[in-house]
């Protein structure tokens, strides 16, 4: 243990000491040490000693109350995340913690323990919508896929599907209703500015789909690129992977004859290592533990 830089453990709480592998007996063996555990609810709090599943947690951190329909459409209802955001989310500021850490204890010589919880995270990242609770006091609730603070800036209907308007500035906005051919709401009184299209939001939503219905997909995506209006398509894995930009960027990737998805990294000094597949269960056990 002398030897090692970090430790990272996700166990429950108080399991790691039945082992001595706890945290105050490792840092008493290498004060140097970056000891991170991960947790669903962290090493205190009255949900300390609980399991914790991203599923649930979503759920207890507020996110599955604002994401899906609203309550009163059909598909109203709770709604969680396609993906498991809460774990990897976790995952990902624990190793920036980590390395926050080691650079400290490269600096000063002390090691920490590192106390990650699901919970936090699943808190911390609600982000503008905390921000909106914390403000105003109400909590905000499902809208579906429209922006709670920006206008227009939800999925749209065309004559062959649906595309993403995200509309972020008075500009952006205007530019969009002259591509569409809304010349008189580009800067009609009750649309002028962001704060009054969100005050105006069903009126100018319904007035933009029956325009957004008489364009192809493909049509009005060219127009809003060309015009410098943000817009996106809706696509299932298999148009992403198929999507020029993703494999532009390599991001499918095949090691060994066993497909996967790229690393997101990307470093101008060294290449990613995409020869070979992750390893198996204990594929480097012998060189590590022989160290």
């Amino acid at each position: 243990m002398q030897h090692c830089d970090v430790f990272v453990e996700n166990f429950k709480v108080g399991d790691m000491a039945r082992y001595g592998l706890d945290a105050p007996s490792l840092l008493a063996l290498n004060p140097r040490l970056v000891y991170c555990s991960v947790t669903g609810f962290g090493q205190t709090g009255p949900y300390s000693d609980r399991a914790g599943y991203d599923y649930a947690v979503q759920g207890m951190g507020g996110l599955m109350s604002v994401t899906g329909e609203r309550d009163d459409l059909p598909g109203g209802g709770p709604q969680k995340v396609g993906v498991a955001v809460t774990d990897l989310f976790t995952g990902m500021y624990a190793t920036v913690g980590i390395l926050a850490a080691v650079r400290h204890a490269e600096a000063t010589g002390e090691g920490q323990h590192i106390d990650m919880a699901l919970m936090d995270v699943a808190t911390s990242v609600m982000s503008n919508q905390a921000q909106n609770y914390l403000t105003s006091g109400i909590a905000p609730k499902k809208m579906g896929n429209a922006h709670p603070n920006l206008v227009p800036y939800a999925v749209f209907d065309c004559a062959d599907g649906w595309i993403i308007l995200a509309t972020g500035n008075d500009t952006q906005y205007q530019r969009l209703c002259e591509i569409l051919g809304l010349h008189d709401l580009a800067h009609a009184p009750q649309f002028a500015t962001n704060a009054d299209r969100v005050a105006n939001r069903a009126d100018l939503t319904q007035r933009l789909t029956a325009a957004t219905r008489g364009f192809a997909k493909a049509d009005l995506l060219a127009a809003c690129e060309a015009q410098g209006v943000p817009a996106g398509p809706i696509n299932d894995l298999a148009e992403t992977f198929a999507d020029p930009q993703v494999v532009a960027r390599q991001m499918e990737i095949a090691p060994e004859g066993i497909k996967g998805v790229r690393s997101p990294f990307r470093f101008s000094g060294a290449d990613l290592a995409l020869d070979r597949p992750a390893p198996k269960l204990g594929q480097h056990q012998d060189e590590i533990l022989g160290k």
